[in-house]
């Protein structure tokens, strides 16, 4: 933003200069004859004063009040300083038109000098919506790009919760993304602070969160780099999830996260995000209803005669009639399955012990069929 101030303050003097150079000059006297006359030289002063004073104040003002536009929304008029030339030649011709039709009383200098006013303001709003929006450029001009943070696929922004979770790690060693990763500075500051809180849960979770994105900067697999850029936008607004909202859009990247409640407010508004919670879901293996699995319950449930178990993964199952079984394999019968961002459940009901079945199946592997015995006694 420093740049763009001195490109504006670079601005107001070339065109003080100018302005100063034409009405000094010794041809705003002249009238068509090419003689001094007192009239004339008021006549070209006040227009040209005026004129060029009213298209700069629009002109500036215009820039200052409108910082958050976007190249993509102007592409058809400002994309380049080749675009504010021709519009410049357009306009000057309906200022030649103007003076005609109106028969204003200037000479052709001071005509000129109007058209250079014109020109080099509408030159100067070209190349500050560029710098602007410098980012969105190669939307418009393919394979042009001006100083952009990340370059290629679109940049999977991490949350604090993503990093604690230390899943994307390994979905990044699986190839599942070939985008590059970013932490924001302000989510490498919240994992700070929740690492120096004095709460041990939370200061556990945040060493963690640092100890998992030291390991992903230190592995060659994975492409992660932290963002310092300060963008207006993000710093006008407070608190992390919203800054994550805001530096997703002006970095045109995803959030990956696994916070329930910051993926639907980035749904609503309109930016992509990633669960990692529904990405695991949706690799879990599908059970269907009428299918058996063995499972351990560990805990009574909230209803009445329910029992708890959990797999591998940690998907919760919900026995019926299981409340009595606790810290016994048992072997149910699915009923229903319940899948959300926030986990996967599973029900089912009471159908043996698991260790009754091992016994069935041991007896029926170690029992000999009748055809082999018969085949045998005519071999003796």
């Amino acid at each position: 933003m420093k740049l763009l101030w001195i490109f504006r303050a670079i601005f107001l003097v070339v065109i003080v200069a100018v302005i100063f150079v034409n009405i000094s000059s010794e041809i705003m006297q002249l009238d068509e004859n090419n003689e001094p006359s007192d009239e004339v030289l008021d006549n070209n002063l006040l227009y040209v004063t005026w004129s060029s004073i009213g298209i700069v104040i629009f002109v500036f003002l215009l820039d200052i009040l409108t910082p958050k536009n976007k190249l993509g929304a102007l592409a058809g008029v400002f994309f380049g300083l080749l675009v504010g030339i021709l519009i410049s030649w357009g306009l000057t011709n309906i200022v030649d038109m103007m003076v005609e039709t109106y028969r204003v009383p200037i000479t052709s200098p001071a005509v000129t000098a109007i058209k250079w006013t014109l020109g080099i303001c509408i030159c100067y709003l070209v190349i500050s919506f560029v710098m602007q929006t410098k980012d969105d450029v190669r939307f418009v001009i393919p394979y042009v790009e001006f100083d952009k943070q990340t370059k290629g696929a679109r940049p999977l922004i991490l949350d604090t919760s993503a990093i604690i979770d230390g899943r994307i790690m390994d979905l990044c060693h699986s190839k599942l993304f070939d985008a590059p990763l970013v932490v924001p500075r302000f989510v490498l500051n919240e994992l700070q602070l929740i690492a120096d809180s004095s709460q041990k849960l939370k200061r556990n979770r945040g060493r963690r969160g640092l100890d998992v994105l030291n390991k992903m900067q230190s592995d060659p697999v994975i492409e992660i780099g932290i963002n310092d850029s300060i963008i207006p936008e993000v710093e006008e607004v407070k608190g992390v999830d919203q800054k994550l909202m805001m530096f997703a859009k002006a970095t045109n990247g995803r959030v990956a996260t696994t916070d329930y409640n910051l993926s639907k407010v980035a749904q609503v508004r309109d930016v992509d995000v990633v669960n990692i919670n529904d990405l695991a879901n949706s690799l879990k293996v599908v059970v269907l209803p009428g299918e058996t699995m063995e499972v351990k319950i560990i805990k009574a449930g909230e209803e009445a005669e329910q029992g708890i178990g959990y797999l591998d993964d940690g998907t919760m199952i919900v026995v019926e009639d299981a409340r009595n079984k606790i810290g016994k394999d048992l072997v149910i019968s699915v009923t229903s399955s319940l899948q959300t961002s926030a986990g996967k459940m599973i029900f089912g009901k009471f159908e043996e012990f698991a260790q009754r079945r091992y016994d069935n199946d041991q007896r029926r592997g170690n029992r000999r069929p009748f055809r082999t015995d018969s085949n045998e006694n005519n071999n003796t």
